[in-house]
């Protein structure tokens, strides 16, 4: 997904383009997560004499943590592995390949550095193919390449989709320091919200920036009717997104439904009942608390949730 960053943070990594020679392409490029699982995606790594470095990284679902959530950690796990030396991280251009294609292009990500290779504050920004060229000075191969290896399908129970009480959702925990997430959202506040909800965006992020309102009615309604039909979930996103009421929505509305409805990035929790918490989905969550939002899709395996309806 891509928010609204400054076009400025654009213009700066252009100005550095510059004649660059892929030096590294690790199709199953490593990082370790809690709980002893792997996250990878694949890592072209672009090098050039005197020129700042630029990683262009692709990752499909169900690789591990998205390269939305885990930017910083995995800019930074690069950043250590193979620019050891640098003084700054790697320029960070990610590819998500989402289910239906349509939103899945190039995004830069800038961050501001720490100590220790360590990264935080992701802002994202969209760069296009050409304009990604014209900054390594090669075309770039923007699949995931030849080397993918699929996992193994877990022993897990078959995803689904649900309708949730937004009033019900575990309480978001700030894992960024964005300020429209950071300060988190108190109950009163949520049920205040409920009460004087509202269907104006905000600009300070992508989250926060249209109306969920409708994007949610949108899920639950397309969303519920195909899963009644017998529509397998992995083909139910693609199947919605193609439909005419869904070529009506504006830009942002259909990138906001997408995100609802592909495997990957929707909103997912997991524990029993009282003890929730998120796999995915924390920030979308508090801008649906705050806009009063009173239902929403979410994909579940393991908690119940009300009939889609």
């Amino acid at each position: 997904m891509t928010s609204r960053t400054p076009p400025a943070a654009l213009r700066a990594a252009l100005a550095q383009a510059g004649a660059r020679s892929r030096t590294v392409d690790e199709h199953m490029f490593a990082v370790p997560r809690p709980g002893g699982q792997l996250a990878t995606f694949r890592l072209q790594l672009y090098t050039g004499s005197g020129l700042r470095p630029v990683a262009v990284v692709t990752q499909n679902m169900r690789e591990g943590a998205s390269l939305g959530n885990a930017a910083e950690e995995y800019a930074s796990a690069v950043w250590q592995r193979h620019l050891p030396a640098e003084q700054q991280p790697p320029l960070w251009i990610q590819r998500q390949l989402l289910t239906s294609g349509r939103f899945d292009g190039f995004t830069l990500v800038t961050f501001t550095p720490g100590e220790d290779y360590q990264l935080s504050s992701p802002r994202w920004c969209a760069i296009s193919a050409a304009e990604l060229t014209h900054l390594v000075g090669e075309p770039v191969d923007a699949e995931r390449g030849a080397g993918y290896r699929p996992r193994p399908p877990e022993a897990v129970e078959q995803p689904r989709y649900a309708a949730a009480w937004v009033l019900a959702l575990p309480a978001p925990e700030p894992f960024r320091d964005d300020g429209c997430l950071s300060g988190g959202l108190s109950p009163w506040r949520r049920i205040g919200a409920q009460l004087l909800s509202t269907r104006q965006g905000r600009d300070c992020c992508w989250y926060h920036h249209g109306d969920w309102h409708r994007v949610c009615s949108t899920a639950l309604q397309l969303a519920g009717r195909a899963q009644r039909a017998g529509v397998p979930v992995d083909d139910i996103a693609e199947q919605v997104l193609a439909r005419t009421e869904v070529a009506q929505m504006t830009g942002w509305e259909q990138e906001a439904l997408e995100s609802l409805l592909c495997i990957g990035t929707a909103i997912q929790l997991h524990g029993r009942l009282g003890r929730r918490e998120y796999t995915n989905g924390q920030h979308r969550s508090q801008a649906l608390m705050q806009n009063g939002v009173r239902r929403t899709l979410v994909v579940t395996c393991s908690w119940p949730s009300t009939t889609i309806g």
